[in-house]
């Protein structure tokens, strides 16, 4: 089973190192591991840290984009393998994961994706927002489509998904700003019940002010429940339940970076 990990990045050179040997580390396991980084024209010295590790990436591309949905689309063109992930810049994977991954998608061939838990850090790589994290895990158990649309449960960096999926549900959309990644599992959903897979984390999910979570929650939550919307149905259960969450969302992000002064 070959992995496809993308990274989109754009003047990431303060998180950049740590993403790529998260990546490259994996195939200390044995995993046979495709990795293309898909730079938006940096100038930071990330393509300098990047041309460091030679062939071990295997197609650094860096040009103008239309923002990370657009890199990661790029990259989905030019990935080969059977299984498939993007990574941004900024965050990591834990050692061994594509291993543990590569066992749970082989024991479930029916499986479109598969999903694990994923800490939250700050700048400096300490667990934040443990609260997300537990409200995220407490969904597992229960896991299905209703409840997806419902909640957005799933990190993505701890989420990976079949080629054959991804052919089927198509490219990231453009339009979006900040959910993009929720609104394509969507899609997955539609193929079949996505795998969690249990402790450790796969992934860690790296949040600061600067980041799209940090500048842009609401509008993220807002297209979060329009794609809900789209695929459940306007006067669904789920659409209702997850204007409730919307809101609740909302409140305890803007409360969590409120400016204690």
């Amino acid at each position: 089973m070959n992995f496809s990990v993308i990274t989109p990045s754009y003047q990431s050179a303060v998180y950049l190192d740590r993403c790529v040997q998260s990546v490259l580390q994996q195939r200390d396991a044995g995993v046979a591991l495709e990795y293309l980084v898909l730079d938006g024209g940096s100038d930071d010295g990330s393509l300098d840290l990047l041309s460091g590790y030679g062939r071990a990436i295997d197609r650094v591309v860096s040009e103008p984009d239309q923002g990370p949905a657009d890199a990661i689309n790029k990259g989905f063109a030019l990935a080969g393998g059977d299984i498939i992930a993007w990574l941004n810049a900024d965050d990591e994977y834990t050692p061994g994961a594509l291993a543990r991954v590569a066992e749970v998608m082989a024991r479930h061939p029916e499986a479109p994706f598969c999903f694990g838990h994923c800490p939250i850090v700050d700048a400096s790589g300490q667990e934040i927002r443990k609260g997300v994290t537990r409200v995220k895990r407490a969904c597992y158990p229960v896991s299905s489509r209703f409840m997806f649309q419902c909640i957005n449960y799933i990190s993505q960096p701890a989420m990976f998904f079949r080629k054959s999926a991804l052919e089927n549900a198509g490219p990231l959309r453009l339009d979006l700003k900040a959910a993009w990644d929720y609104e394509f599992l969507l899609r997955l959903w539609r193929q079949g019940r996505g795998v969690p897979i249990p402790d450790p984390p796969l992934a860690r999910f790296r949040w600061t002010p600067g980041s799209i979570s940090g500048q842009h929650f609401r509008r993220q939550f807002d297209e979060e429940y329009q794609a809900a919307k789209a695929d459940a149905g306007a006067f669904s259960l789920q659409t209702i339940l997850h204007f409730g969450v919307k809101w609740g969302v909302i409140g305890m992000y803007a409360l969590m970076t409120r400016d204690p002064s």
